[in-house]
């Protein structure tokens, strides 16, 4: 690797990390393991019930830190379940943020398609939620943009900058992990450019075996960037080790540092190999 960056720490410090009940169940004490007040979104699986995502949201607010629930769009079939998951969400687990998403969904169960329908529900803001971040996808999506443009995604990106002028709550654009950093850097002037000023908070894939990420990688409908672990994986030498976000980190903090005024604001983590396997790394490259 190059040397390593003297913004890298900084870069990566005050990130965010991504559970799913099922992984965060495993975990004893998150204080062990993440500061106090790090945010914690909860990933809503398609096979996972609204009673689960409630409860772990309420343990992980109880242990002192910032809950952000996705909402899946395409789950929810109609206005009284969102407002009924909104409430569980306030009531129950002192949820006052959540990151909206179409979801993974092929087709949508009900009346909701996209985060703008969720947006334009008005619910959100009814309920005083006083942070709301929409993804971003700085490979495209497929889903979205079926001929492989960014032209859908872009156009959403605009309308949700326009809504986020207008509302109370902070906003924020919260991304699919990818693995080129130049990637990430072009997208990131692009839609500046494009007058879009949204905080990016930038996804990265934590250490895990190459075979585990690849596997995820196509599942997430990761784009060209998957080229960087495909290589990685033709190198026998390689092939046995955990993959490290360690250079893509490094390549985005030196950028950052060259052009302070770059929109990426954070880093939030997928923990792909793990929890803890994550949280270490991090742990160690602080005390490195």
């Amino acid at each position: 690797m190059e040397k390593m960056s003297t913004n890298f720490k900084d870069f990566i410090s005050g990130y965010s990390i991504e559970v799913v009940p099922n992984s965060a169940a495993k975990i004893e004490s998150f204080k062990e393991i993440l500061p106090i007040n790090t945010r914690v979104y909860i990933a809503h699986l398609e096979t996972e019930n609204i009673a689960t995502m409630v409860a772990t949201a309420k343990r992980i607010n109880e242990e002192g830190f910032t809950v952000m629930p996705h909402i899946p769009a395409r789950i929810i079939q109609n206005q009284t379940m969102l407002n009924d998951w909104i409430s569980m969400y306030q009531n129950e687990a002192g949820v006052k943020e959540a990151l909206l998403l179409a979801g993974g969904s092929k087709k949508p169960v009900g009346d909701y398609d996209s985060s703008i329908q969720l947006i334009e529900s008005g619910l959100f803001d009814k309920a005083g939620f006083n942070r709301l971040h929409v993804a971003g996808h700085p490979e495209g999506s497929k889903d979205i943009d079926p001929d492989g443009s960014m032209k859908n995604v872009s156009e959403a990106l605009s309308w949700k900058q326009k809504f986020s002028n207008r509302t109370d709550a902070a906003m924020a654009i919260a991304t699919q992990f990818c693995f080129d950093a130049s990637v990430v850097t072009t997208w990131a002037d692009h839609i500046k450019k494009d007058g879009i000023d949204l905080p990016i908070h930038i996804g990265i894939a934590g250490p895990a075996k190459l075979q585990t990420l690849l596997k995820f990688s196509v599942e997430c409908g990761i784009g060209a960037s998957m080229k960087i672990l495909t290589k990685r994986a033709k190198d026998l030498t390689k092939l046995l080790l955990p993959y490290k976000p360690t250079q893509m980190l490094n390549d985005l903090a030196e950028y950052k540092s060259k052009d302070p005024q770059l929109n990426i604001e954070q880093v939030h983590f997928f923990p792909i190999g793990g929890i803890k396997q994550t949280t270490d790394w991090i742990e160690g490259v602080h005390n490195d």
